[in-house]
């Protein structure tokens, strides 16, 4: 068993007592002396020409400070994108300015026009109402396809087109992948749509600039995953402040999902209008303007073939996407659709051949970049989708065709230009199939029959990406920061220790687990351990959280620092004991001289380093504090094997998921209960993703779905009671942890077990439907099944045959 505090304990959330007392500081209860108040106009028509804008009556209006418009922002720069990407022909992306306040053209519904900044939050309300734009409506551009077609309406005017870059992978293999597929014994052609989401964290986003005339210091405070990366961007290649003269705060954050790793145009306003008016200017969004205002994600359109041989292996994957970007670049939309989705198309299969293309394009439409998994949940969800389509064409138990093509070999060189370093998927299936009982399958698909209900059961494998790395990789694939992480630790004389890391928490318990990791380190209780986040005065330069990099990529940073300040403690020590360094071991919070009962506590030996009386200060120099910058040798691989049930209501296609397993491999697990709740997280996201949510625009850009009124979220008593398992370990080889990250996998491997489990259903009632596209309404379903019958000659549907190798339906 763990010892408390320590590794692979499940402690409880150290900064829960502050959330749930009601003391956390979230950025909205930042309030300043003399703070003004920002509201943006924003536009209600998605494309048009701005001709003039009378700003006349709003300035006029009580307690209006000023009235902002792009003529205000001459010299300010762009919001910047943080990765470019090459096309097939070698040619760089195209790049379009994303000002701060639209310029010329409005390219999106939501897209600012201006801002009031008064006294008051009603007063600037009211003085917006009164600004007067002069916008020539112009052709909304929607569908991607059409979008890339010759003589469609432009976005941007000044680019050749709306394709942001045609991008292939890996381009050596494309004519083997074409022969591969015209020589297969058999072809399973699928295309499929992944809906656009809203992040919708409970959080809605808030800036508050603030700037110190004596000092020319800004100050901003936001609610950012990646403060350090936002006061990067925004210094530097927005308003052009030294780093040394602006400090971004990151406090207490309500969710990100991904949304707030990027930088938005508030937190520049923010920041340069409190400068401009000499007082602080605060902005928090509404809900409402959240749907039109932050990032959205997913939104791809692909076909994907896969091909196999007469001994059903799969030969080789060939597949096409159309991703949207939106109307603008937002901070690393480029690579969602390229790097972090085609080189994980290999998924948990040894396929040898792989080609992958993808062609993003700008549409009027919100801009579209990393939610929850971020790339991975699409390649996860064409891949297990095509896996099941082909099983069922040709007759076979959909598991015993994933296991007969699962990697079994590590490490394993993908041709997608990965290499996982650990796994076992066969032990994950074996895993999810158990903790699901799926061997009483039968006899509840029975029980629900009985009830005039269909069930099903939808299995999928998953395997992710996480902690990007290492920088040097990331550099020569189009990123323009790197991706490292640092730590610094602390020793105070007495003991205690603060550890300052790059990282950002913001419902992962950082605060819990990385003191968990010093505890178990040191041998000291966890509570004397403080976790300092989220402030670039107060920590090291840092890439900040997503994409499950906390404790792969900060973790092992912190553990690098840690060992600094081990290696001189026991050198301290050993003159204290008067012994070799070599002989000087630390265990339970004492050094001891090893085969001796010699020992001083961890207390003495801190003291030591701050009182140097008695010190080897011709060897060391007094104090404790080391810091480490962590760069991994590669990404981090977690996996695992997701099982759903559901049953669906023929009169009406509601579907109601009954059940829902997930069996991961974590590779060490830091706090199982917080592992546990992040599994949770994301399988209440991704399953919302596959039956509710669904962001939608109309022909005029419209968003239709722009409140809780029209966009779907999943409730508590829409889901189950999930069954979490990650007993199957494999540890990475790569960190000194051994962890691989746990945030991201319910939201991947989640949509597709949903899927997966809604088509068996409507299988096992007669109803030959190849595939629903998310989410699977239940007006989708009934349509699906109305057009089955349509196809059977509008006859009763059969009851259909069952192999029980296995137990399914095929």
């Amino acid at each position: 068993m763990p010892k408390d505090g320590g590794i692979g304990a499940s402690s409880k959330r150290r900064e829960d007592i502050r959330f749930l007392s009601g003391t956390g500081q979230y950025t909205d209860d930042i309030n300043l002396h003399g703070q003004a108040y920002a509201y943006f106009l924003r536009s209600d028509v998605a494309h048009g020409k701005i001709n003039g804008i009378d700003t006349s009556a709003a300035e006029g209006m009580p307690g209006v400070l000023r009235v902002f418009t792009a003529k205000d922002f001459d010299g300010v720069g762009g919001i910047p994108c943080g990765w470019q990407i090459t096309s097939i022909d070698g040619q760089p992306m195209q790049e379009p300015k994303h000002p701060i306040l639209a310029e010329g053209k409005v390219r999106h519904v939501g897209d600012p026009i201006a801002v009031v900044v008064a006294e008051s939050l009603a007063q600037a309300r009211d003085a917006a109402e009164a600004i007067m734009p002069d916008i020539e409506d112009l052709p909304a551009v929607m569908d991607m396809k059409a979008a890339v077609q010759e003589g469609a309406p432009k976005v941007h005017d000044d680019l050749t087109s709306n394709l942001c870059y045609d991008w292939g992978f890996v381009e050596d293999n494309r004519e083997a992948v074409d022969q591969a597929i015209k020589d297969a014994a058999h072809v399973t052609t699928l295309e499929l749509v992944n809906n656009r989401m809203v992040a919708n964290p409970m959080e809605p986003r808030v800036a508050v600039g603030d700037y110190a005339a004596h000092s020319g210091e800004s100050t901003l405070y936001t609610t950012s995953q990646n403060p350090h990366v936002i006061r990067l961007l925004m210094g530097a290649f927005v308003l052009g402040i030294p780093e040394h003269k602006l400090r971004v705060v990151a406090p207490d954050v309500g969710g990100g999902f991904g949304t707030k790793i990027f930088h938005y145009a508030e937190e520049a306003f923010c920041t340069f209008a409190a400068k401009q008016l000499r007082r602080p200017v605060k902005w928090t969004s509404s809900r409402s303007e959240a749907f039109m205002s932050d990032a959205h994600g997913r939104d791809h359109v692909t076909k994907i073939e896969l091909a196999l041989d007469a001994d059903n292996n799969f030969t080789a994957l060939r597949t096409e996407t159309y991703a949207n970007m939106g109307a603008y670049l937002s901070t690393f939309a480029p690579s969602v659709p390229t790097w972090l989705h085609g080189t994980l198309m290999a998924g948990n299969y040894k396929t040898p051949l792989i080609y992958v293309n993808v062609k993003a394009v700008f549409t009027n439409t919100v801009p579209v970049d990393a939610y929850r998994g971020a790339g991975r949940p699409e390649a996860t969800f064409q891949l297990e989708r095509v896996v099941d389509k082909a099983a069922r064409e040709l007759g076979v138990d959909p598991i015993a065709l994933r296991r007969q093509n699962f990697i079994t070999e590590f490490p394993y060189a993908t041709p997608v230009a990965v290499e996982y370093d650990t796994g076992d998927y066969h032990a994950t299936m074996d895993k999810v199939l158990e903790v699901s009982d799926h061997a009483g399958f039968e006899a509840r698909a029975a029980e629900s029959k009985k009830n005039g209900k269909l069930r099903g059961y939808g299995i999928a494998h998953y395997i992710e990406a996480c902690g990007i790395a290492p920088s040097n990789l990331v550099g020569q694939l189009g990123a323009r920061a790197g991706l490292y992480e640092s730590a610094t630790v602390r020793v105070n004389a007495t003991g205690g220790i603060v550890v300052m890391t790059g990282s950002h928490s913001h419902g992962q318990g950082h605060e819990t687990t990385f003191a968990q990791v010093i505890s178990e380190m040191i041998g000291i209780d966890a509570d004397q351990v403080e976790i300092v986040h989220g402030d670039t005065a107060r920590t090291p330069m840092g890439m900040g959280t997503y994409g499950s990099r906390s404790i792969a990529v900060g973790g092992s940073a912190m553990v690098r620092a840690a060992e600094k300040i081990i290696n001189k403690a026991k050198k301290i020590a050993a003159h204290l004991m008067e012994a070799s360094e070599g002989d000087i071991e630390l265990k339970d919070g004492a050094f001891t001289v090893a085969g001796t009962d010699k020992s001083v506590a961890w207390g003495d030996v801190t003291l030591a380093a701050y009182v140097p009386h008695n010190y080897p200060l011709e060897d060391i120099e007094p104090g404790l504090e080391e810091t480490a910058f962590y760069d991994p040798a590669n990404f981090t691989y977690p996996s695992g094997g997701y099982a759903c049930e559901v049953e669906v209501d023929e009169e009406t296609g509601r579907v109601e998921v009954m059940g829902f397993t997930a069996a991961d491999d974590f590779g060490n697990v830091i706090n199982p209960m917080i592992v546990e709740g992040q599994v949770h997280g994301g399988l209440a996201q991704g399953i919302g993703q596959a039956l509710w949510e669904n962001c939608a625009y109309d022909e005029d850009g419209q968003l239709i779905s722009a409140s809780y009124m029209d966009y779907a979220m999943p409730r508590s008593t829409d889901l189950p009671m999930f069954k979490v398992d990650h007993s199957c370990v494999t540890p990475c080889t790569h960190n000194p942890l051994g962890v691989k990250g746990c945030g991201e996998a319910g939201a991947i491997g989640s949509p597709p077990a949903v899927i997966n489990a809604v088509i068996d259903a409507l299988h096992r009632g007669g109803y030959d439907v190849p595939h629903i596209n998310m989410p699977a309404s239940p007006d989708r379903v009934w349509a699906a099944m109305q057009g089955a019958k349509a196809n059977m000659g509008a006859a009763q549907p059969a009851a259909r045959s069952t192999d029980t190798a296995e137990g399914r339906s095929v």
